[in-house]
């Protein structure tokens, strides 16, 4: 009799992108009623996010005992959006952040009032941790976790103090911590300072102090350094693993993009996050993908003789580039916000929209997060057989359904 495999999920970063998640969530909650798989059981033993993917990471862990709750929760949130839940989208909190960021940027060295303002971001995302607060309530995870509800939840960020990559895991039984070149992985009870410090996306959230064996650093976004995105879930014992990226893994090969003229700091920055946030997800799913096809080439023997299993992975992204999408959406942001960004070039709405990338991280809006979401249950639809298989509700409703028939 073949082990019940251990299910993990692996939530990416991406900022306002992650509403993608969301809606493939949704869909799976839905196909797992259809399949009448829906016993009150947590699909996902062991759940790991980095960067806003932390964020509804925590929320689903938080509420293991009831995920169908939780993915209604995190629906009600991300359908209802405003920039202002997340960072000061306010005149006063843009000039206090943004305008004074990028002035020092420009000339601060000229006026010595710069050196002692010394602004941290271009934005403010005070907000964001009223938010978390309310919405994420990681005081019930020590309590699910010995219930049996979860095995583990990990979250990902990265030191600007050690120049290392951490995740940062709370698990049901003791489980070895484990390195790697320029990764760690480290026991922690995961807090609210853990959620920020993995969603501080660089530049644009001011980073987060954590407490690392007595001493203090500091942390930003979880995806800067992040090489192997999916390697936390199986150290934490996951033997089959769903990814849901905010990302195309690729672009079609024919795509033509017109030349603009020189790149904007906005078109580089842009550039400079679609690296940070998506590269490594689609590299690590292509070293998976040759693991196991090495490993079916070995014979038994070989087998018994390497620590190396076969990772079952089921991968959920993007069949439409988010960045056109956000292209339509621009204008949603708050006009103090529109005005900073249109410093760096962010512009236009549409076809005739410039810097959309950028604008595709920060865009917090209803208009905007469910049209990603949208995007997310149809692609999850798309793949019904893929999902289906991978969760083996296929055999548990021919199951279902041979018992009607023997009644």
């Amino acid at each position: 009799m073949s082990e019940t495999p251990v299910t993990g999920l692996v939530l990416s970063g991406g900022g306002a992108r992650a509403a993608y998640q969301v809606g493939v969530l949704r869909a799976l909650m839905r196909m797992r009623r259809e399949a009448a798989a829906g016993d009150g059981t947590n699909p996902f033993d062991v759940i790991c996010g980095t960067s806003a993917g932390a964020i509804n990471a925590a929320a689903l862990a938080c509420r293991a005992d009831d995920t169908e709750g939780a993915v209604q929760d995190l629906c009600e949130v991300w359908e209802n959006f405003e920039a202002e839940q997340v960072y000061r989208s306010d005149s006063l909190g843009v000039i206090r952040s943004g305008a004074q960021w990028l002035t020092m940027l420009s000339m601060g060295w000229l006026v010595a009032r710069w050196r002692r303002a010394r602004p941290k971001s271009l934005l403010d995302n005070s907000p964001l941790a009223d938010l978390l607060s309310r919405a994420v309530p990681l005081e019930r995870l020590d309590r699910l976790l010995e219930q049996g509800h979860l095995k583990a939840l990990a979250v990902t960020a990265s030191s600007y103090t050690s120049g290392d990559h951490f995740t940062f895991y709370q698990s049901a039984q003791r489980m070895q911590p484990w390195s790697r070149t320029q990764r760690r992985a480290v026991p922690a009870r995961i807090g609210l300072p853990h959620l920020l410090a993995s969603s501080a996306i660089p530049f644009v959230f001011p980073s987060t102090e954590l407490d690392r064996e007595g001493h203090a650093e500091w942390f930003g976004d979880g995806s800067m350094r992040q090489t192997a995105p999916i390697s936390p879930a199986i150290h934490l014992g996951a033997t089959r693993v769903l990814v849901i990226g905010a990302g195309r893994m690729q672009e079609p090969a024919d795509r033509r993009v017109a030349n603009r003229g020189y790149p904007s700091l906005a078109q580089i920055a842009g550039h400079a996050m679609s690296s940070i946030f998506l590269d490594a997800l689609a590299v690590d799913i292509e070293r998976l993908e040759r693991i196991n096809r090495t490993l079916a080439l070995l014979p038994q023997e070989a087998l018994r003789d390497t620590v190396l299993r076969p990772v079952q992975a089921l991968v959920i992204s993007p069949s439409q580039r988010l960045d056109d999408i956000a292209a339509r959406h621009q204008a949603r942001l708050p006009l103090p916000v529109r005005t900073l960004l249109r410093g760096v070039g962010v512009t236009g709405q549409g076809r005739e929209a410039q810097g959309a990338t950028l604008a595709s991280y920060l865009l917090f809006e209803a208009e905007y997060t469910r049209e990603l979401m949208a995007l997310g249950e149809a692609d999850a639809c798309a793949l019904r057989e893929d999902v289906w298989a991978f969760f083996g509700w296929d055999a548990r409703a021919d199951a279902a359904r041979a018992g009607v028939r023997a009644a």
